[in-house]
């Protein structure tokens, strides 16, 4: 039986090798670097200029707005403390101009667990012999029901896992969205009445570099499961 172990050997090797392969290679493509958002969406780049001037001049209008409440030209109506929001302008003013850096700072920090976990070796498989693959494969074969049962199984975990990969892109052009329309969100955070919203964002950025990091867990997860699975199927 040695050459048929060997043939079942290789043959779960190549599943889950080829399955390794199409993770890494779509996950790759969709971390924490926005090279393949721009790819596909150019005009995000070119457009960045007009949210960072749409920015600026959004914490200005509310700068001297504010300033107008406190000097008493609307009465009757609360407004903030200059002096607090004249600081809070100024700053926000400088994190919207180099808002692009900020948000590189941070998907660099998001990328490095991601790549550690793109790179990281899968464990090796532990073959069973091939008389219990075959003792397993024949005892399927002779049950219709639970050839059927193992097929809608397999039939969910391929399901799942295409799903798991456009979930990964879903959130990946979710996050590039969040990045290319960042000077607008840190725009809200110059006023007290809109700061939530600013850090709302900061939670749902923060969020989305997460959620990634667990796409890229799980799908390389699977693909640990797949071929342990395939190596000795009595395992189970």
């Amino acid at each position: 039986m040695g050459i048929l172990d060997g043939i079942v050997e290789w043959i779960a090797e190549q599943i889950m090798n080829g399955l390794d392969l199409i993770t890494t290679s779509v996950l790759g493509a969709l971390g924490c670097n926005m090279d393949t958002f721009l790819r596909y969406f150019p005009a995000a780049e070119t457009m960045y200029g007009i949210f960072v001037a749409t920015g600026i001049g959004l914490v200005l209008l509310n700068w001297v707005w504010q300033l107008f409440k406190n000097f008493g030209l609307i009465a009757g109506v609360e407004a903030e403390d200059p002096f607090k929001l004249s600081i809070r302008s100024v700053l926000f003013i400088g994190l919207i101009y180099y808002c692009d850096e900020i948000t590189d700072l941070i998907l660099d920090i998001g990328g490095t667990p991601y790549s550690w976990i793109l790179t990281s070796d899968l464990p090796p498989l532990n073959f069973a012999n091939f008389n219990s693959v075959l003792i397993t494969i024949l005892g399927v074969c002779a049950n219709g029901s639970v050839a059927l049962i193992a097929l809608i199984l397999v039939l969910i975990l391929a399901w799942n896992y295409i799903k798991l990969l456009f979930e990964a892109a879903e959130r990946y052009i979710l996050l590039g969205v969040i990045v290319y329309t960042a000077p607008m969100a840190f725009a809200t955070g110059a006023s007290q009445s809109t700061s939530n919203i600013f850090k709302s964002w900061c939670r749902m950025f923060g969020g989305q570099i997460f959620l990634l990091l667990m796409n890229a867990w799980c799908l390389r997860l699977f693909t640990s499961m797949v071929g342990s699975f395939l190596a000795n199927p009595l395992s189970l």
